[in-house]
């Protein structure tokens, strides 16, 4: 069991300020998770393969090749501002 002490040196920690009904509430929680935690200790995973991730996919990108793009003038519509044949945006610095 988390105690309330426990509760109040970690949310000092995190800089969190936290009343009695809080830090009796992350108590319990905290508890909660630390039991569960333990439940999955005792779990059998002899024989398992350790993966990170379940559907073995992998990160494949197309080639990356030049294309002609016809719908520039419909993009250019778009924007407020144009200047020389461009959109103008504003400065993000």
């Amino acid at each position: 069991m988390i105690t309330k002490n426990e509760v109040q040196h970690i949310a000092g920690l995190a800089r969190i300020g936290l009343d009695e009904k809080e830090i009796e509430k992350l108590s319990q929680d905290m508890s909660s998770i630390l039991d569960w935690i333990e439940q999955l200790k005792e779990v059998d995973i002899s024989g398992v393969e350790p993966t990170a991730h379940i559907t073995g996919l992998k990160n494949i990108a197309r080639e990356d090749i030049a294309r002609e793009f016809s719908e520039k003038d419909k993009i250019v519509e778009l924007f407020p501002e144009k200047k020389d044949g461009f959109d103008k945006v504003k400065s993000i610095l």
